[in-house]
């Protein structure tokens, strides 16, 4: 039996994208795992403290305010990156945290707020007078013209309606 040549390469570039596959879940498996267990360790260490928040911001951690020994500790891929810092006077001294992703656009400007904090890892936001405000998201692109569309045939149908009106008072 005769095989192409091509059909050599297929099979192979098949094989090695089954096996990259196969290594990125067992991966993310275990990413997923380590993700739990810092989860879990933030959620044993937290503490509710109410705190004034005075900005926030996206910002490298070299930048951030953050101590130090943060700085320090956090890896060399990581420190290049932007991280949802948020400054806030906590009692009498004034901090810089670090923001869940998740928490990050919930926080209100110059306001109070009750915040559940792991060190200095902000993990969860409530409203200390009412709830909070939740922010609007960015529109997509796709969203964005969906809404042009739906004004400019709103705006035909207007038109079509003056047109008939007219015609029959014509008549």
């Amino acid at each position: 039996m005769n095989i192409s040549p091509v059909t050599i390469v297929l099979l192979v570039i098949l094989v090695i994208l089954i096996i990259g596959l196969v290594v990125l879940y067992f991966l993310g498996k275990k990413a997923q795992k380590r993700k739990e267990e810092q989860d879990a360790q933030l959620a044993a260490n937290a503490q509710t403290v109410t705190m004034l928040v005075i900005d926030k911001k996206r910002m490298r951690i070299k930048d951030s305010g953050l101590p130090q020994v943060v700085i320090d500790q956090t890896p060399k891929l990581m420190r290049r990156s932007k991280l949802p810092i948020v400054k806030a006077k906590v009692g009498p001294k004034v901090m810089s945290l670090i923001a869940d992703e998740s928490v990050f656009d919930l926080i209100p400007l110059k306001k109070e707020v009750k915040a559940s904090v792991s060190g200095i890892y902000i993990t969860r936001v409530t409203g200390v007078r009412g709830p909070l405000e939740k922010p609007e998201g960015k529109k997509s692109w796709r969203a964005k013209l969906k809404e042009k569309a739906d004004r400019a045939q709103t705006e035909l149908n207007a038109e079509k309606k003056e047109k008939n009106k007219k015609d029959k008072k014509k008549k």
